[in-house]
């Protein structure tokens, strides 16, 4: 006679347990913390001034408008592109994953807990970015905000499955960092983070707003606006999404 086991699977308490280790060892990681939040609101800081003082549509500033969603996108940009793909990859250098692998714990609940820290990280990055926006320099409020939300939400989807991407093809922290740091600011270079795209040549312009760094800086800067956002920047998150999730299913490897 054959007797069953029955495994146990992790219940809430393991699941915050996992998070709460994840939020450690996302603050001892003093760079990685401090960039994403810093990074964006010196940019902030140093446009802020000259940009609320351009109105240029319907009450709204160049602040508003533009300086803005390029500070948000930035904060989730580099979380999504670089902060997590290093985390998973020094995970599965270690062995952490693998070891996981023959426990009830899965690699996937190390994967769900870093995701959850990283959107908390984010979050406080863009409380932080909308506050010294609003208290020092009169910043509005998107003027549709429902519209901005589910924009910025597709917009963090679609870094993130570019993280998952560098994630799958790193195969240590390290490379995981740099090829995060080269993703980040060619998209970033092309996507108006250095001056605008109106500074490009018009045919590198036209390119960067259809890839997700430019595409969110502009469905978020329509948002604001109260104005509809075009179908194809939406399509290009929406995209960046699932071609970034069919990728890391098929390369990622938890060993």
């Amino acid at each position: 006679m054959s007797t069953a086991i029955e495994t146990r699977r992790p219940g809430a308490r393991a699941w915050l347990t996992l998070i709460q280790c994840e939020a450690k060892m996302v603050a001892r990681d003093t760079a990685g913390l401090i960039v994403p939040i810093g990074l964006p609101l010196l940019i902030l800081v140093t446009s802020a001034t000259a940009a609320g003082d351009q109105v240029v549509a319907g009450g709204r500033t160049a602040l508003d408008l533009f300086v803005l969603p390029l500070v948000l996108t930035m904060v989730i940009a580099t979380i999504g592109i670089i902060n997590m793909p290093s985390f998973l990859a020094y995970y599965r250098r270690s062995g952490i994953l693998r070891r996981l692998s023959v426990t009830p714990a899965s690699p996937v609940m190390v994967l769900v807990a870093q995701v959850v820290v990283s959107v908390l990280q984010a979050a406080l990055g863009i409380a932080a970015a909308l506050a010294v926006a609003g208290l020092l320099f009169g910043a509005n409020p998107p003027a549709a905000l429902g519209r901005a939300l589910g924009v910025f939400a597709l917009a963090m989807a679609a870094m993130y499955a570019l993280g998952m991407m560098v994630a799958a093809v790193a195969p240590t922290p390290n490379s995981a960092v740099a090829i995060g740091l080269v993703l980040f600011f060619a998209l970033g270079a092309v996507g108006g983070m250095f001056g605008g795209r109106q500074a490009l040549p018009e045919p590198v312009a036209e390119f960067g707003g259809w890839l997700p760094f430019g595409a969110a800086v502009d469905a978020l800067s329509a948002a604001w606006a109260g104005a509809a956002v075009e179908p194809a920047q939406l399509l290009s998150l929406g995209a960046t999404v699932v071609v970034g999730a069919a990728v890391a299913g098929l390369l990622f490897r938890w060993e």
